[in-house]
Parts: C-alpha cells; structure tokens; sequence
C-alpha cells in the first residue's frame, strides 16, 4: 500500500469534527487531537491518524466512555491518584505540573483509563513550562517476560523531556522491540515483521503480524519481545525490568489493573504515571539548563563511528520530522484512509469534504464499503 500527503491542518480540522461527532467537547477534542498527530508530526505513525481506528472502535463497543467525568481519588500536596472512569486517557499531566511549581514535584497516577497516545506528549508538557517531565502507562498485554511464551506486560512506554537548546530533550520509548501499533503497521502493508520481534503462541519466532496481533487479542500466548529481545544475552531481562518499572508508577501505585488484566470483558482498565520536576529546587534553572545544554553538545560533536555523518541527541530527529512534515504534509497510509472513510460512514461526515480527490483502494482488506 502507498501513502498519500494531506496538510496538517486538514487532518486536525477533520479530527476535530470527528471527535466532537463522537461527543467529546471541544476541549477534550482538542487535546486528543493534538496527540494524535504530534504522533505524525515526529514521524510516530503507529500512533498518529492510524489510532482513530482504536479510538473508533473503543468508543463503538461501549470501551470508552465519551461522557467520562475523571475523579480526584486520593490526594497530596504532592501526589494525586485519579480515577479515569473509563474516559480517554488525555488528562492528569496539568494536576502534576501545577503541583511542580507549587512544591517543587508533582506525581499522579491514573487507573481505569484507556489509550492515551505517545507517552512524550506529556512529558512535553511539563519541559514545555520549565520543567522536567515524564510518563509512562500500561496497555494490553502485549510483552512476553524473558523466558515466558505469554503476553503479561502491556508495551508500557517510559518518556522524559527536559528543556535545553538548540533542541528540548526529548526521549519516548516503549519497553517492548516494537510496538503493537507498529505490528499494524505491517500488517496494512501486507509486510513480515523482522525476525526477532515477536513469538507465536509457543514461544518460537514469528514474522506474521497477522498472527501475532490475532493471538494478543485472543489471550493465547505469544507476543511482541522486551526491549533486547527474547533472551538475556542481548539484555532482554532490562526491557522486561523496565516494562515492571512502568506498571510500578502506573497501574500499582493508582491500584489499578496490571497489563494482563486490561482489555478484558468489554473494560479497558489501562493505567497512567505522570511527573513532574521543577529545577528551580535544585538550583538556577538557567545555570541547570546550560550545564545540561553544554553536555549535549559534547554528545553530538563526540567521535562519529566509521560512516557516521551525525550524532543525534534525543529529540532532534522529532524536530527535524516536524519541520519536513509541516513543509510537505504528513503522509497516511492508503489503509488508514479506508479506515478513516468507513469512520465517516459511521459518523456521517463527507469524506469527500476532506478528502476531496483522493480514490479509496476499493480491494483494501479493511474496506467495508459503508462510508
């Protein structure tokens, strides 16, 4: 399948229109929107235009509750635990940031949640206002535990953003090799996903994402491999331990369900963890800021490997992504596009009125015909 460009404010004004059309306020509509394609904007497009499919059917089967009103549950001058209501899982970071600049850190955790985009977009957040952000969330249960054959951990991204020049820090990575959604990815490109990604059912290597993603959802074992893969010898333990560390500050500190409990029984359940760190309690925020400034520069200007044109310090390629999209357009999958029209049929929007002269595959195996 190809790929086709659209600006990216047509694809905000139809995202808009969409989850507004779902119920969502204009607020809530926004930020989700944001997210989404922030995900396009760095060249993520596992999780960009392509999750309104997720977003679509969640909301469809009664997943995701569109009238959520998230609750305040337990609470500190310094940590809060929120209970999302089943609602999406776009809120919280504003509560630990306003608690950062009041006592110098802000931690809250968030239980019965659903998929809340890129883990970065929150941590974002926080370097975006002076300070020091992270946040990291369960999922489905999509990991296999190093020397296991069964799914117990969800992809559970760990992000830290920070402020520095001439690019913010910013790091976004989940704990697994890959994605889920980078399975479906490959599955719309009717690719085989390299070896060394995920395993069947009984543990062995699997190239199919059909197979992979059909056994994740059926809970029959198998899955995508911790970061370093399925053995220790390339650390595959360390991306185990760091998928543990991200149900610790989400799903364990809110009393929330673990990964292998999420997506079951028509209840989504996923967890969130969000920090804040105001540099400001350690010091000069500007003098921190220069001393972190001065040690990426040494990073990027160090001893290039053999053929290597550039070092890249986190969050570079996200700015340089951004500006190319913002120039060109962002590119969307000829599937994804199916699936944005069969969204507008259920919807009722003119996909025409967005998408004006572009031709569905018709033969595109996630077309339904009904937009």
């Amino acid at each position: 399948m190809a790929y086709v460009n659209f600006s990216r404010e047509l694809l905000d004004k139809f995202c808009m229109e969409a989850f507004q059309k779902f119920g969502f306020t204009k607020d809530e509509s926004r930020i989700i929107s944001d997210v989404l394609l922030m995900s396009d904007d760095f060249g993520i497009e596992s999780h960009g235009m392509q999750r309104l499919v997720r977003y679509h059917k969640g909301i469809e089967s009664g997943l995701i509750s569109v009238k959520a009103k998230p609750e305040v549950v337990f609470e500190t001058p310094v940590t809060a635990v929120i209970d999302g209501k089943s609602g999406m899982g776009h809120y919280a970071m504003e509560l630990a940031i306003k608690k950062a600049k009041e006592t110098g850190v802000g931690i809250v955790t968030v239980r019965n949640s659903n998929h809340y985009g890129i883990a970065g977009y929150y941590a974002r957040m926080a370097m975006e206002q002076g300070l020091i952000g992270f946040s990291c969330t369960n999922s489905e249960a999509i990991m296999v535990p190093t020397f296991g054959k069964k799914a117990m951990l969800g992809s559970n991204p760990i992000a830290c953003s920070a402020p520095a020049d001439p690019y913010p820090f910013f790091f976004d990575a989940s704990t697994t090799v890959v994605t889920r959604g980078k399975l479906e990815m490959y599955n719309k490109m009717n690719k085989p996903i390299p070896t060394g990604w995920a395993v069947n059912k009984e543990g062995e290597s699997s190239n199919s994402a059909s197979e992979v993603l059909g056994n994740i959802k059926a809970h029959e074992g198998g899955g995508i491999v911790p970061l370093g893969g399925d053995t220790e010898l390339l650390g595959g333990h360390k991306g185990y331990g760091y998928g543990m560390l991200c149900e610790l500050f989400s799903s364990i500190l809110s009393q929330g369900v673990t990964s292998a409990h999420t997506m079951q029984n028509g209840f989504s359940g996923i967890c969130h963890g969000f920090m804040a760190i105001n540099p400001a309690y350690f010091g000069d925020p500007e003098a921190i800021k220069a001393h972190f400034n001065e040690y990426l520069s040494e990073l990027r200007n160090s001893p290039k490997a053999n053929n290597a044109t550039r070092i890249y310090t986190h969050g570079e390629k996200e700015v340089l992504a951004e500006k190319d999209r913002r120039e060109h357009g962002l590119p969307v999958n000829d599937n994804t596009m199916v699936e944005l029209a069969n969204l507008c049929g259920y919807l009722k929007l003119d996909f025409d009125k967005y998408f004006d002269g572009y031709e569905l595959p018709k033969d595109s195996k996630f077309f339904t015909g009904n937009y």
